[in-house]
């Protein structure tokens, strides 16, 4: 097989955390001349924004809950998804196998490690999650989208590589687009959006919050919000009754355009949210989700809010006037929200999926340049003893 027509095997999780970088990595190599296959489960199969060029393989992955009986079932069916996994990999002859995450991962890169066929793990979260932990033992290389990692090994920190993460080639596209005109008497634009998981306390919240501005900020607004379908009409109400206009959806297919012309995002911070508001350089107000594994989306937005690019509201503390005060002092004068906005650019890494796709043509093609290498077991945190990476392949922020 030459350099420039390898075969790779993406293996992910059924979430869009999980697939939408996936899709994004498939995409670029498929762009180089590869030949790109993608493991998950039933719902990864089906999920919209797949590649129609990317062929899915649904293998029995298994669950590991806090109960101990199931994983008896869960480990049968890891080994059930590995033995497949590796009659598809005698027919498809992978360079590499890179996993993204999630339960479906998991008998992918065992089989690889069984086969000797090198594997990379993506992570896009800013704590290691459960399957990338289990397997970074085996990996010959882990990719994060943040320059500290936690749960990450000390050990393992010479093959750490920074690289983003990967999003949507139609958000990404709006990196060069200025923010949206925002001046003393013009529109206010904000995008809610809250996710499967969290979207009732934003439409509980926020149009309370946004109900409490000052009247000069008030009269400007325009919302677009996503909502739960059994909140619709109860945040219609809502909106209604405070006489203020808002655009409301389940789901909008739209949504890089939503985010191109918004001045302000109110949402969760998971790992894509925050990559596209970073690719994009929008300013947030960010509720992370208590319930998240490890409590990781609190960890996701710590660098946005380090740089002045968003501000973190803990659920428990999210309230109308919180709300309220937030905006009001990000948005009380146009060159405000414009500071946050270039902050929160400058957080971006938009060659995310051409840096990962470097990292992973080093495997069973041309050997891995130095300059991308950016663990090196130099930088460190002792104190958590974890792997700490600073630097990335490129100038992230060009």
């Amino acid at each position: 097989m030459s350099d420039a027509n390898r075969h790779y095997v993406l293996a992910a999780g059924g979430t869009g955390g999980h697939l939408i970088p996936a899709f994004a990595l498939a995409a670029e190599l498929e762009r180089r001349g590869h030949h790109v296959a993608l493991i998950t489960d039933e719902r990864g199969a089906t999920i919209p924004g797949k590649p129609d060029f990317l062929p899915a393989h649904v293998l029995p992955a298994g669950r590991f809950g806090k109960n101990p009986l199931s994983w008896i079932g869960g480990a049968r069916a890891v080994m059930q998804g590995r033995q497949m996994a590796l009659r598809l990999f005698e027919t498809f002859q992978p360079s590499a196998v890179v996993g993204f995450g999630g339960y479906p991962a998991m008998p992918a890169l065992l089989a690889a490690t069984s086969a000797n066929i090198p594997s990379v793990v993506h992570e896009q979260n800013a704590v290691l999650g459960r399957v990338n932990r289990l397997l970074s033992g085996r990996v010959q290389a882990i990719a994060t989208a943040y320059p500290d990692v936690k749960r990450l090994k000390l050990k393992f920190a010479d093959k750490v590589f920074l690289v983003g993460n990967p999003v949507r080639k139609e958000v990404l596209g709006l990196r060069d687009e200025p923010f949206p005109p925002f001046s003393e008497d013009g529109l206010l634009r904000v995008l809610v959006t809250g996710g499967s998981q969290g979207a009732r306390i934003l439409s509980e919240v926020v149009p309370d919050g946004l109900a409490m501005l000052q009247p000069a900020l008030r009269a400007r607004l325009q919302v677009t919000q996503q909502c739960r379908p059994e909140d619709l009409e109860a945040v219609r109400e809502r909106y209604r009754s405070h006489d203020i206009p808002a655009e409301l959806g389940t789901y909008f297919e739209d949504m890089s355009v939503r985010l191109a012309d918004a001045h302000l995002f109110i949402g969760r911070a998971g790992a894509s949210t925050i990559a596209e508001l970073t690719a994009v350089g929008r300013p947030a107000i960010l509720i992370p989700l208590p319930i998240a594994t490890d409590d990781h989306q609190t960890y996701n937005a710590r660098e946005m809010v380090k740089s002045g690019g968003a501000r973190a509201i803990r659920q428990t503390d999210f309230t109308p006037n919180q709300v309220a005060k937030q905006i009001q002092a990000m948005a009380q004068r146009p060159e405000t929200l414009a500071t946050a906005a270039h902050a929160a650019w400058n957080c971006g890494r938009p060659k995310a999926a051409s840096d990962l796709a470097d990292l992973v043509e080093s495997f069973g093609g041309s050997e891995l340049m130095d300059v991308i290498r950016v663990g090196g077991g130099k930088e460190r945190q002792a104190e958590h003893g974890e792997a700490a990476v600073h630097g990335s392949a490129r100038d992230a922020s060009s």
